[in-house]
């Protein structure tokens, strides 16, 4: 399979703060990887380690202060928003929050058809039949009951349906599907899934899958890439992830969940105290301060991002050579 898209070394910083007060905080440094036609690449982390950053910068949602963002072997870093405008239907986001997708003030049938008319320049007539047919594509029948319906008349699961719908109407090549689960009930997450590797099946779409459930990227991933504090500290084939973690993060990932730990036989690791700060992280290895691992160079020297084995990285002092 050839590459979709490549991040090279890409930055992004936020300013925070008010007045004199505001400081710089790095949200992704310095992250490279690869992402493969019609694969999906899973990315794990904590709640402000940078993975959802990370996917608007792949979609260029967000310039990166350093580093490369191509797409399909073209550099859309810098590339002026006029030229970079129709490749904006092959590039679409899955949010988090339904809820904050849609306009509230728009019909179902209207939000859906937005993007079709606003990427290609399709009279609304013509627009509506292929809205139509992506609400039955997402299981929202009989179609007229919505199509006419607002945001606040659907539930969680049917909103998110709705989303993917609006964002599939276009066929993108590259999906970032950003914790598309977490705020639906856990009978409903499973159809959401189900829905889209059926449409990754189908149109053969690259999907970075964001999110904190290790597990559930263990069942639908390819690869996955786990972030700690802005940095990508461990990548490779899902199963090799899940069977034999190597980074102390990773490892406490999976010790977490009792029942994949014991039937892999895995060791059990625990960290100590909560994820550091990421206005300002520790010197070194970022997970010094928690690791029952901890060497005395973590303190003082960043680990590089290093490859083990075929296809597998980690960023860790144990196991450099």
């Amino acid at each position: 399979m050839s590459t979709i898209l490549e991040l090279n070394s890409v930055v992004m910083d936020f300013e925070i703060g008010v007045f004199g007060r505001k400081k710089r905080v790095r949200a992704v440094d310095h992250v490279s990887l690869k992402i493969l036609e019609g694969e999906i690449y899973g990315l794990v982390g904590e709640s402000g380690s940078g993975k959802s950053t990370l996917g608007k910068v792949s979609l260029r949602l967000y310039k990166p202060v350093k580093g490369k963002v191509i797409y399909k072997g073209n550099d859309i870093t810098k590339m002026p928003e006029r030229t970079l405008r129709p490749l904006r239907s092959e590039m679409q986001l899955i949010p988090q929050d339904p809820y904050g997708a849609i306009n509230p003030v728009q019909t179902i049938g209207e939000a859906v058809a937005e993007p079709l008319i606003t990427h290609y320049r399709i009279d609304k007539s013509e627009a509506m039949e292929r809205v139509y047919k992506s609400l039955e594509e997402v299981g929202l029948i009989p179609v007229e009951d919505f199509v006419k319906r607002r945001p606040r008349e659907l539930s969680g699961g049917q909103l998110q349906r709705a989303v993917i719908a609006r964002t599939m109407i276009l066929r993108p090549k590259y999906v970032v599907a950003d914790e598309p689960t977490s705020n639906l009930d856990a009978s409903i997450r499973t159809s959401i899934i189900q829905l889209l590797l059926e449409f990754k099946r189908k149109h053969n779409q690259a999907i970075l899958f964001i999110t904190h459930d290790i597990v559930l990227l263990s069942l639908v991933a390819n690869r996955i890439g786990v972030m700690y504090l802005a940095q990508l500290i461990e990548e490779g084939h899902v199963e090799s992830i899940v069977k034999d973690p190597l980074h102390p993060y990773t490892k406490a990932l999976l010790s977490a969940i009792p029942l994949v730990s014991e039937e892999m036989g895995l060791e059990k690791v625990y960290l100590r105290g909560e994820i550091g700060d990421p206005a300002n992280p520790p010197r070194g290895c970022r997970l010094h301060p928690r690791c029952p691992f901890m060497l005395e160079k973590c303190s003082k020297e960043e680990p590089p991002l290093v490859e083990v084995e075929g296809s597998r990285f980690v960023k860790c002092w144990l196991y450099f050579k």
